[in-house]
């Protein structure tokens, strides 16, 4: 429990349901700060500003070495089911020009209805939206099923997806494409913001850790990644409906 933080919002007359107006977030996101999540940068900033406090009176720890002071790193997770469901909502519904998603198979955000229908409505609204899953057929894909001990099951998990997403495809603006390439780790981008699932050999993507990044400075450690995205793409064959 952040106690400092709840105080702050108390003396502020401040409710969950204020700060989440105010910021643009889920009320459920604000009670994981108060339980003592520590928000994105850009978000200590705004509610340090919301309380009229500074971010290090409101986390100390932040002075004690015991968060990561990378500047693009806003938040880690243990493991890719430990990242909040409303976090991917609100990473693609944010999206303003691009959302990337780099993924063998991605069939819990295709089995996602909400998700979904944010791919759809961003794309509408004119956001370049690019997705690229594993082709069901390449060796690599196989590799990756060997690896994790479950043989055929990731090549079906995509043709799963599939299903869901290629109801995409007649959205202006949405583009699906299939890989075949060895996945070091799992991309989800809105913008200038990442999710990144390391993949960890021998364990499914969802038990692998994920760094949250937000391009800002020189953007070193973002542009790794785009990069590597943008390599894929360019080598991945289009999937028509």
């Amino acid at each position: 429990m952040n106690d400092t933080l709840r105080r702050a919002l108390a003396d502020a007359r401040l409710g969950e349901v204020d700060v989440s107006s105010a910021l643009g977030v889920d009320p459920k996101t604000v009670q994981r700060w108060v339980a003592g999540r520590l928000p994105q940068r850009r978000h200590r900033w705004a509610l340090a500003d919301l309380v009229g406090q500074h971010e290090l009176d409101l986390w100390p720890a932040l002075t004690r070495g015991q968060v990561v002071q990378c500047p693009e790193i806003t938040a880690t997770y243990a493991r890719r089911s430990a990242v909040p469901r409303d976090e991917w909502h609100q990473l693609f519904a944010s999206a303003e020009q691009e959302i990337g998603v780099l993924v063998y198979s991605g069939l819990f955000l295709a089995e996602d209805v909400e998700v979904l229908r944010t791919l759809s409505d961003r794309s509408r609204a004119g956001v370049r939206v690019r997705l690229l899953l594993g082709d069901p057929d390449s060796p690599e894909v196989a590799a990756r099923g060997a690896e994790e001990g479950i043989g055929e099951a990731v090549a079906a998990k995509i043709r799963n997806a599939l299903v869901y997403f290629r109801s995409l495809l007649d959205v202006d603006g949405f583009e699906l494409r299939l890989h075949r390439t060895v996945l070091y780790n799992s991309l989800y981008r809105a913008d200038d913001e990442l999710l990144v699932n390391i993949h960890v050999h021998g364990f499914p993507a969802a038990h692998a850790p994920v760094l949250h990044l937000y391009a800002r400075g020189d953007r070193d450690l973002t542009s790794t990644y785009l990069d590597s995205f943008e390599r894929i793409w360019t080598q991945a064959a289009p999937c028509r409906a």
